[in-house]
């Protein structure tokens, strides 16, 4: 392996250091949040008549069906769905599927605190939260709808693996497969109207997005899976994308939970490509067992969920205390300020005296972060950064040796 990062490398990593502090320095997000909110919240408004037009045919039923397709597209959903993939055997698909999510969840919630735009006002629109995650859904700003965004992206990726793993040409099939497809963002898309959680303009942009986004990452992602496999300086070029990505994120009008769910799969994406990186020889190479198989048959992957499952939970829990442990101290030792928003209650406590002096002296280590605008760094996002790194690597590393332990 290389010793050094490659030009584009470099290249990549300097873009994006250099948009952090012109963005920083020019106030890049205030300017677009001022030309784009009062035309975006213009249209959720005139959009209401639209919204309760819809809810005229409210019923329990419909409550239930377009909550529960919500719940089966949603991010949590896709957390425990892509370990089931990756054991399965297509490690392809879950791979691409995982990068394509981190992307998704970033690029909409950076649109979404960039926009800062409202979500149909509640009443008179009727807003249905049937679950945790909906009603954390609903804290989050409204343009573009994610669950529009990232259904047409993931089940538009799924069709395209499926149809060339199958090698199926008869156009039947490929018109069934696109009108399956359709039908799914098309259901997901009213659901979420008729819920009251998005406007048909917000709706109108995940559309629109995903489709984009979704020919972009068909154009690229082979490039992306070349590279994690056989690339040069893989682990420190993406370790140190991911540090940046954590700081090149709008700063939104009023506090969201979508920086959250960001640096979760940050960590995520971290941990994947370490992961399938180290171990793609052992394990995620083309000729790994396929589900059905019988290499890998319906007793073996049953097994493969009962000893996987417990086995990721257990690493994350490990990973966040041992995160809640080790960030504290490194930030500490460097002389960064810090606070906890949850995870560490202690350092909520207001600073006084000689502590609150060291506070306000200069390290340089805080000049290295001139660029992200902060006096005082929240340690919860490192904490979760790290803790979901660890449960990603569990996932295409840690597992797995297990289950060839095991036989399994």
């Amino acid at each position: 392996m290389e010793s050094v990062l490659a030009a584009w490398q470099v290249a990549t990593l300097g873009g994006i250091v250099s948009w952090i502090m012109i963005s920083s320095c020019l106030n890049v997000t205030q300017k677009l949040r001022s030309l784009l909110q009062p035309w975006v919240t213009h249209y959720v408004i005139i959009g209401t008549p639209f919204i309760l037009q819809i809810q005229k045919y409210q019923h329990k039923f419909l409550d239930s069906l377009f909550s529960g397709l919500s719940c089966v597209v949603s991010v949590p959903f896709y957390t425990g769905f892509l370990p089931v993939v990756f054991w399965s055997g297509h490690v392809k698909l879950a791979r691409h599927m995982t990068l394509l999510m981190a992307f998704c969840d970033y690029l909409g919630n950076t649109i979404k605190d960039t926009v800062s735009a409202p979500r149909p006002s509640c009443p008179p629109v009727r807003r249905v939260t049937a679950t945790k995650d909906e009603k954390e859904n609903a804290l989050e700003y409204g343009l573009p709808s994610s669950h529009t965004l990232n259904t047409v992206c993931l089940a538009g990726y799924l069709l395209h693996y499926v149809l060339s793993y199958s090698q199926n040409n008869y156009a039947v099939t490929q018109f069934a497969g696109v009108a399956l497809l359709c039908l799914l963002v098309g259901l997901i898309a009213v659901g979420r109207i008729y819920l009251g959680m998005h406007s048909l303009v917000d709706i109108i942009a995940g559309l629109a997005l995903g489709l984009a986004v979704l020919a972009f990452w068909l154009t690229v992602h082979e490039y992306v899976d070349n590279f994690i496999i056989s690339g040069h300086n893989v682990l420190s070029f993406w370790s140190a994308l991911s540090f940046l990505l954590l700081f090149a994120y709008p700063t939104p009008e009023l506090p969201t939970p979508s920086f959250e769910f960001h640096t979760a799969f940050n960590g995520v994406t971290l941990g994947i490509v370490a992961g399938v990186h180290l171990t793609y020889y052992q394990f995620h190479h083309e000729a790994a067992p396929l589900i059905f198989s019988p290499q890998l048959s319906i007793p073996a992957f049953v097994g493969r969920i009962l000893v996987g499952m417990p086995t990721i939970l257990l690493v994350k829990f490990c990973s966040k205390a041992l995160a809640k442990w080790i960030v504290p101290v490194i930030s500490n030792t460097l002389g960064i300020p810090i606070k906890s928003t949850s995870y560490i209650p202690m350092l909520n406590a207001p600073v006084k005296g000689k502590e609150s002096d060291k506070i306000k002296q200069s390290s340089y280590a805080q000049k290295l972060f001139f660029f992200s605008g902060q006096d005082i760094f929240d340690v919860d996002t490192g904490i979760r950064f790290l803790q979901y790194a660890g449960l990603a690597w569990s996932v295409v590393d840690l597992a797995p040796s297990v289950f060839a332990h095991l036989r399994l």
